[in-house]
């Protein structure tokens, strides 16, 4: 389902305007393979069929050494028959099991360091990978797609393990209160519609799934001309669509007809209601309304309503619920697709606090928006931010699949230019009006249903037809270019300029960008460890509240500020073009320098603290890391670095005061020592003086110094702690090491860790726990070294129901024991080397990376050639080096351990079915 139409676009659309092509049409689509047809092109998309019906769509963007390989297929959980359910979604799953031609895929993705998944809604699925750009890796991608379209194994022994995994995704999503509020406002909103079916799915129904039943729905839907191949990236586009012709090609077109969908929800006669009772601690209240299809004409008008309302902090519910302290947030989203949907609008409210006043103020807002029509500013506001969004997608083709996946599972991928295109056209009229035939009493879901001789019911219009839609649209030429940018470390620091302005070490590199899109980061370092102590609290509060208001402007007139500045990310770390980022560093200065912390937006925050810090009580995953925490330190309370508990944190928030915030805000900030980076497509000349006004001359009053952090040793622990009424549990481990990242040791065991525990699916640990076990949806080792100090550790973190974490314990013990005793493989470290390194790589290509990096190697005065010294390190070292290294640094038996999950389930449940 989209999350309303016009937000979609402007989550994705402009990813697909104009960028530099390696190649454009003229001069290669006269020399079509044979039988491929040519469809129509918009701004640098072009479309292809085969003879076979697969629709191709291919996308040449030189800009970025990647290329994105997605696979659309126009079935989701929509197409599920009954006790069926969450059948799509775990076909997705068994995509990844292998084919003839491919048996070990997540194996492969690993030796590539791709980047890949796939997902599932309700009228669609797609799988993408995103890797550096290859003929290898391009041919390799279209040929395993094509092997697996209709060729993947879908067997018995695959889906005994895999099952459970998915059980395991499902029992995730139970432990949170939102994401199980909204499977039931679907329920009850839908009475016989499949929209009305979470795309997880029911428990039984992933439990008792025939093998018969998986491959019956994989063989009618997984067919060429049920799916659409997207390329984009740097490729070569007659080459690639030669490729394609010859894999995909191949494949039969299929005899078969595809099943009909007649179903059509009937109009609601009635408001309706429902609760859900679980542990948890906050409370969520929400309405649902029947919307129109995202084809139907006011789907647009519904967009600007749910942005209007649904903002923070310019949003009408905000000011309604949030400034007046009945809740401590709000949200409103639009889900819709194929057929009609529903729009979700509701608040977060802290627990204990009555609920009755947050849900009929709710309701008056939300239905009194038709008889309070929008006024231009609101409009002119939620346009510019659609607009916005639009254009910073500019900048990410490697999102071009799952961004079109939505469209294309309307009919039509030029859906997302006819969306964007009629943006500027929506007036207030119609976004009222639009409000006004669906907002309304009889098509809430909220209430009792209570009988009544004249019920005000809502009727849903049908859905035009794409060719109605699309009768006018006329799509448009690209006109923006892009530099072809080297992302080698020598390059990097030859394009680099390094200097010093005031108390700032600046690195600034330029670079011709799409949009002239610039990223900047910046760090700022204040205080030592005497400094610092009993300041954790403080000091955060002081930073929340930046942009809570400064001397000149409002919380709301700096958010807008903001968007026409087209800043987006945080005052340390954004994105915003180069014509706007001489005003963007005066804006930030400026916030950094002059916030005026008003007291109404102090109490906010303190209220929205208290209510996260509370729904964390109880949750796996916050129980079993903090204990850890709290194990393994040894500072005493108030210092920076000692952990805090639950209690600890409420009592800290409750006892903050605005003028201890507004003094630390005085003596501690100031910029005479710290890093700032700004990489893409600006004046390198003008920055200078820029930066130097801006921040030069605004020092911090207290002295600075580097704390660093050491360990104490301490003997293993091994705990379980009890999480009442949660699905889902949490494993958690941690080993400290004598570990800093210039230690000769540390790439060898950053590879060992990669092929333990990081490098995906196919680590050591996920092929064991996930595709042999079948006991956790998602797990993973991580490594962190001391990079001033050398306070390193190790971890293992991963997810399972809580009748399985004692097994996932002693799955993980003898993994981790097998990897210590026996070592890794030659192939294991050939795949670890391939896809650390490819990792890298895609990493510098991205500006936001670049810039971060820019400033920790300031920080740490050292330049990108410690990146390429570190990477010549990763390709020299050999499997006897790695195994002696990584035997020399774990020891199993020294391995902390705490696990959280109910204990009441882990007793009485079923136990996990393991492949054979």
């Amino acid at each position: 389902m989209n999350t309303s139409r016009l937000k979609h676009v402007a989550a994705a659309s402009l990813v697909l305007c104009g960028l530099s092509f390696a190649a454009t049409g003229s001069a290669w689509a006269q020399t079509l393979p044979a039988g491929v047809v040519k469809g129509p092109s918009v701004e640098g998309i072009s479309e292809y069929r085969l003879p076979n019906g697969l629709k191709v769509l291919l996308f040449p963007d030189a800009s970025k050494p990647t290329v994105t390989v997605n696979v659309t297929y126009l079935v989701g959980s929509r197409h599920e028959n009954y006790g069926e359910t969450g059948m799509a979604h775990l076909l997705e799953h068994m995509m990844f099991k292998g084919a003839p031609k491919n048996r070990s895929i997540p194996q492969e993705f690993a030796n590539r360091g791709m980047e890949f998944n796939g997902t599932t809604s309700y009228d669609r699925t797609n799988y993408y990978e995103v890797f550096q750009a290859s003929q290898d890796n391009l041919k390799w991608a279209l040929d395993m797609e094509a092997d697996r379209m209709v060729h993947s194994f879908i067997a018995r022994k695959d889906l005994d393990s895999e099952m459970t995994v998915v059980r395991n995704e499902y029992e995730s999503g139970e432990n949170d209160p939102f994401s199980v509020l909204l499977k039931r406002m679907q329920s009850v909103a839908y009475d016989w519609h499949s929209y009305g079916r979470s795309t997880i799915g029911n428990r039984s129904d992933i439990e008792n799934v025939r093998i018969e039943n998986l491959q019956a729905f994989y063989r009618t839907y997984y067919q060429p001309d049920n799916a659409v191949l997207l390329v984009a990236g740097k490729f070569e586009p007659s080459q690639t669509l030669a490729w394609i012709s010859k894999s995909f090609g191949a494949i039969p077109k299929p005899k078969r007809s595809l099943p009909p969908f007649w179903t059509v929800e009937p109009t609601q006669d009635g408001e309706r209601s429902f609760v859900v009772r679980r542990k948890g601690d906050m409370q969520v209240i929400a309405l649902g309304y029947k919307i129109p299809s995202a084809l139907q004409q006011d789907s647009d008008a519904l967009s600007f309503m749910s942005e209007i309302l649904g903002d923070t902090p310019t949003g009408r519910l905000h000011k309604a619920l949030v400034e007046s302290g009945k809740a401590a947030q709000v949200f409103s989203f639009g889900q819709t697709g194929y057929a009609p949907g529903l729009q979700i609008i509701g608040a977060v409210v802290k627990a204990g606090e009555p609920l009755e006043p947050v849900r009929d103020a709710l309701i008056a807002t939300v239905e009194g928006f038709a008889s309070t029509p929008p006024t231009a500013e609101e409009m002119e506001r939620a346009r510019r931010n659609f607009a916005n969004s639009i254009e910073k997608a500019l900048n990410d083709p490697q999102r071009v699949g799952v961004s079109l996946s939505e469209e294309i599972a309307l009919g039509d991928w030029r859906l997302l230019f006819e969306g964007r295109d009629k943006l500027p056209g929506i007036t207030p009229e119609q976004v009222a009006a639009a409000a006004g035939r669906y907002l309304k009493r009889d098509n809430r879901v909220v209430g009792s249903f209570v009988p009544e001789d004249a019920p005000l019911r809502a009727e849903i219009p049908a859905a035009p037809t794409v060719a109605e839609v699309m009768k006018d649209f006329k799509g448009k030429d690209s006109v923006l270019t892009s530099e072809v940018f080297d992302p080698s470390q020598a390059n990097i620091n030859a394009r680099s300029e390094i200097k010093t302005i005031g108390g700032l070490k600046v690195a600034l590199l330029t670079k011709k960008n799409r949009g002239e899109s610039v990223s900047v980061d910046l760090q700022l370092h204040w205080g030592d460890e005497k400094k610092l102590f009993n300041t954790a609290i403080v000091s955060n509060a002081a930073s929340e509240m930046l942009m809570r208001g400064t001397s000149k402007y409002s919380r709301e007139q700096l958010a807008d500020a903001f968007a026409k500045l087209k800043i987006s990310g945080s005052l340390y770390r954004f994105d915003t073009t180069g014509p706007n980022l001489d005003a963007a560093l005066r804006l930030v200065a400026h916030v950094l320098k002059e916030a005026s912390f008003p007291a109404a937006e102090f109490e906010q925050l303190r209220q929205q603290w208290l209510v996260a810090i509370e729904a964390s009580r109880n949750e796996p995953q916050s129980l079993a890391r903090t204990e850890v925490d709290l194990y393994f330190n040894h500072y005493p309370k108030g210092d920076v670095r000692a952990p805090m508990t639950v209690d600890e944190q409420l009592a800290a928030v409750k006892a903050l005061k605005l003028e201890d915030v507004v003094a630390f805000h005085r003596e501690y900030y100031g910029a005479n020592h710290g890093e700032l980076a700004i990489v893409g497509d600006f004046d390198k000349a003008a920055v200078g003086k820029t930066i130097a006004e801006s921040f030069g001359g605004w020092d911090s009053k207290v002295a600075y110094a580097p704390i660093t952090s050491a360990n104490e040793d301490k003997a293993p622990l091994h705990k379980a702690i009890n999480a009442p009424d949660k699905e889902n549990g949490f494993y958690t481990a941690r080993l400290n090491l004598d570990l800093n990242v210039n230690d000769a040791e540390y790439p060898l065991l950053d590879l060992a860790n990669y092929i333990f525990g990081e490098g995906g699916l196919k680590s050591r640990l996920m092929d064991r726990i996930r595709q042999k076990d079948g006991l956790s949806y998602g797990g993973g080792s991580g490594l962190q070294p001391g990079e001033i100090d050398r306070a390193g550790s190790f971890g293992i973190d991963a997810i399972a129901a809580p009748q399985n974490l004692k097994k996932l314990e002693a799955a993980i013990r003898q993994e981790l024991e097998r990897a210590v005793k026996d070592g890794f493989t030659a192939a294991e470290l050939a795949g670890a080397k391939s896809g650390l390194l490819q990792q890298r790589v895609q990493n510098r290509s991205k500006d936001s990376v670049l810039a971060a990096g820019w400033t920790r190697n300031l920080y740490m005065n050292r330049t990108y050639s410690w990146s390429k010294e570190y990477e010549d390190k990763l390709k020299a070292a050999t499997l006897a080096q790695v195994n002696a290294a990584f035997r020399k640094a774990i020891d199993p038996a020294k391995l902390t351990v705490v696990t959280a999950g109910d204990e009441a389930k882990a007793k009485g449940a079923a136990p996990a079915v393991s492949a054979k």
